[in-house]
């Protein structure tokens, strides 16, 4: 299952490998693509359904960055 998402805070290349690595770190996600063009343009792969405020947790180790979904 594929969703879309926005991450702001993403500035650079730095950014999205941390936030890439916290991501996949969570047992339910197997891949995030971020983009920096457009800024935090996010794709996550998951095998179970995640809701923001769960992915939100898993991204609050890092300080500084928000998700929210886009439909």
């Amino acid at each position: 299952m594929k969703q879309k998402f926005q991450i702001n805070g993403i500035s650079c290349g730095g950014c999205v490998a941390r936030v890439k690595k916290t991501l996949e770190s969570h047992l339910n996600i197997d891949k995030a693509e971020i983009l920096l063009a457009p800024k935090g343009a996010t794709l996550i792969t998951m095998n179970e359904a995640l809701s923001v405020a769960e992915i939100q947790k898993q991204l609050d180790a890092l300080n500084g960055y928000t998700i929210t979904e886009i439909n």
